[in-house]
């Protein structure tokens, strides 16, 4: 168990003066990773229209790339560190493409609210969204103000909710 523990202190430069291209690589992509899952585990809504490893890619380049320009050491670790975190991104962006589970997993599901004009409140509940939310989401999407019109409405990946009317 030391010797498992003393390879992640020195790959991670736990207790390095400096930080080579490699730990600091490492770091951003452990970074990166725990970020998708903390914002996964978060509210859609908390993201908007985004997918989770999106907010943390914008995130995290920005800071990587804010210190390679303020902080005067390290300048081409910090570039190297955003090289990893665009590979990981687009790597992440493959498999959820090529791979239903992972898309799943890093980009979410959407959920029914609204079946056949019945509001979904197990499902409302788990996606903290109010009725009121709703209603203003259905006036402002599909046009309508009463949930009895809606055949489906559904809570997207992308954290909009989108409506398709009985009558369509």
């Amino acid at each position: 168990m030391e010797a498992i523990w003393s390879t992640i202190t020195v790959a991670l430069g736990l207790e390095a003066e400096e930080l080579n291209a490699w730990q600091m690589s490492l770091r951003a992509v452990i970074v990166y990773i725990l970020g998708v899952i903390l914002v996964r585990l978060g509210d859609k809504r908390f993201i908007g229209k985004f997918a989770a490893f999106d907010v943390i890619m914008a995130i995290m380049i920005g800071s990587v790339l804010s210190r390679a320009i303020t902080n005067p050491e390290a300048f081409f670790a910090k570039l190297a560190a955003a090289g990893a975190l665009v590979a990981m991104h687009a790597g992440f962006a493959a498999l959820a493409y090529y791979t239903d589970w992972f898309g799943s997993l890093v980009k979410g599901n959407s959920r029914k609210l609204v079946i056949d004009g019945e509001i979904q409140w197990d499902a409302m509940k788990r996606s903290y969204i109010s009725e009121k939310d709703l209603k203003g989401a259905l006036r402002e999407n599909a046009g309508v103000n009463d949930v009895s019109e809606v055949k489906e409405a559904r809570l997207e990946r992308s954290g909009n909710i989108v409506a398709i009317l009985k009558n369509e």
